[in-house]
């Protein structure tokens, strides 16, 4: 094809944002719409470059390069494999159905909120195509403001405060991700990630190679968030509004986890390799994340601030994954280590997408209660099964997905990050799954039996709500739900859907050292 189709899914929210820019704000449903269906266009074009990338998914396809800015060797380059390809569709679709959700939850500054949310799509999607160091940086960089503009208008309470911390984590990454990225290209001469990593930079000098490395893993270990870089996350997602945290929880965070994958590990596998196994110190703040995250879980009673936290121990799993694999590279294992690195290194590219599914679907579900109730204090709750049984339902799917339970995406993904990391760190792999036993205590205790079982007390919801008219989901918030419903089943029984587009990418990555 010459049709530059990485720049069409990547450029057409900017196209759309421009068209809204130039609506009436009065015109409310004409921008809603608008915007709706026009995400749709990016999200078809993601399914197709799926299909497409699925045949060769290690390779690098869809490739588009044009000198930009000559006398900086600074280039347009664009291209996707298989991790790129599960990435921008997990960006689109998330996208859509959160302007879809928008439509009937949003009401007010209408036009600024669609226009915040194409730009922030922009960037996102730029992230997952880029294959030049600047160009990536300055999308990276895009959704920054979006974002922190969409928790502080439309935010809880204490949005001014969640948004500027944001901001203010996030700026300090970017800071030093600028930093080691013009280190780099002083020690191969270009910006083009694909050939540094071909050039390994600071081969001969660990140390400068260290200093680069965690300027990167830094930079993206406070986007992830890594344990102790989260502190940012769970006031940004309680003050977003839903579609915020949606997308906070379902595509922001992966940014973070793919810089890992993309450019700090085949950049740097020595210090990756050195840190994760000699000096272990990135999978000890990965089973951190995981147990810790878990554990302050159980603590929560603000049903958001809880998943929220639950982001935190499940993108602990991504790390741990991501670690293993490197930390074969110390280890001259053979085969079954070979193996081994690959199956944790899908385990962590399969969590990035079952996490923004599942994780994505319950931050629905919870601004799907506080829009009835206005309240998310579990224990104002209590009994609402036998109320709102369809919304019990889908709330106990996603939730066992989370947990892990066979049969549901999530198990796939935890089964191989820890089929991965036990025949290379065994130690860490057994403090992993304390997580796993964490995870299903919370999701059970705090959500299913103190929010659905037992008997339902009018007078207390009363009080808690203010005589809050309690009904189960309507038709928009079903059409929400559906397709991530649909997803978590067919990635639990048929995981080879996105499995093997990882395993390809895992593949050629690893067979390069």
């Amino acid at each position: 094809m010459n049709f530059p189709i990485l720049s069409a899914i990547t450029f057409l929210p900017l196209l759309g944002a421009l068209i809204t820019f130039f609506i009436p704000k009065d015109k409310e449903k004409t921008i809603r719409w608008t915007a709706t269906i026009f995400s749709l266009i990016p999200l078809a074009l993601s399914v197709y470059i799926y299909a497409v990338v699925r045949a060769d998914p290690g390779e690098m396809q869809f490739m588009e390069e044009y000198t930009w800015i000559p006398s900086a060797d600074i280039f347009y380059r664009m291209g996707v494999d298989g991790l790129s390809a599960i990435m921008l569709f997990l960006t689109t679709i998330l996208s859509t159905l959160c302007y879809y959700y928008s439509i009937y939850t949003i009401k007010d500054r209408v036009k600024e909120y669609y226009f915040l949310f194409q730009l922030l799509q922009l960037g996102m999607s730029g992230v997952f195509v880029s294959l030049d160091f600047v160009f990536f940086y300055l999308f990276w960089e895009i959704g920054l403001v979006p974002m922190y503009l969409l928790i502080g208008v439309w935010g809880g309470a204490r949005r001014i405060y969640a948004s500027i911390k944001f901001f203010l984590y996030t700026l300090t990454g970017s800071v030093a991700m600028l930093l080691a990225i013009i280190a780099v290209y002083l020690n191969v001469g270009t910006f083009n990630i694909l050939d540094a990593a071909a050039a390994q930079p600071f081969a001969g000098n660990f140390a400068a190679a260290s200093i680069a490395f965690w300027a990167f893993f830094i930079a993206f270990a406070i986007k992830v968030p890594l344990f102790p870089f989260h502190t940012w996350l769970p006031d940004a997602h309680t003050e977003a509004p839903t579609t915020g945290s949606v997308i906070l929880a379902g595509v922001l965070l992966k940014l973070g986890a793919y810089g890992l994958i993309r450019i700090v590990l085949p950049i740097f596998p020595k210090p990756f390799a050195y840190y994760s196994y000699n000096v272990p110190i990135i999978p000890i703040l990965a089973v951190i994340s995981i147990v810790y995250g878990a554990l302050v879980c159980m603590a929560q009673w603000d049903l958001k601030r809880l998943v929220a936290y639950s982001s935190v121990s499940h993108m602990g799993y991504v790390v741990l994954g991501i670690s293993a694999a490197a930390a074969s590279l110390a280890i001259n294992g053979g085969e079954e280590m070979t193996t081994s690195a690959i199956m944790g290194l899908n385990g962590a590219s399969l969590q990035l997408f079952t996490h923004g599914i599942i994780t994505g679907g319950l931050f629905f579900l919870v601004g799907m209660i506080y829009e009835r109730a206005h309240t998310r204090q579990i224990k104002d709750f209590g009994g609402l099964g036998a109320k709102v049984p369809y919304y019990y339902g889908v709330v106990l799917i996603t939730g066992f997905a989370s947990l892990g339970l066979p049969g549901l995406a999530g198990f796939w993904s935890e089964f191989f990050v820890f089929r991965g990391t036990f025949a290379i760190i065994p130690v860490f792999a057994m403090i992993g799954v304390v997580g796993i036993v964490f995870t299903a205590a919370y999701i059970l205790w705090k959500i299913v039996q103190n929010v659905f079982l037992g008997e339902f007390d009018q007078d207390k919801w009363d009080k808690a709500t203010h005589h809050a008219e309690l009904t189960d989901l309507a038709t928009f918030e079903k059409i929400t739900m559906w397709p991530l419903i649909i997803l978590m089943v067919l990635v639990g029984f048929y995981p080879s859907a996105v499995v093997a587009l990882f395993n390809g990418v895992s593949t050629a990555l690893l067979s390069n050292f």
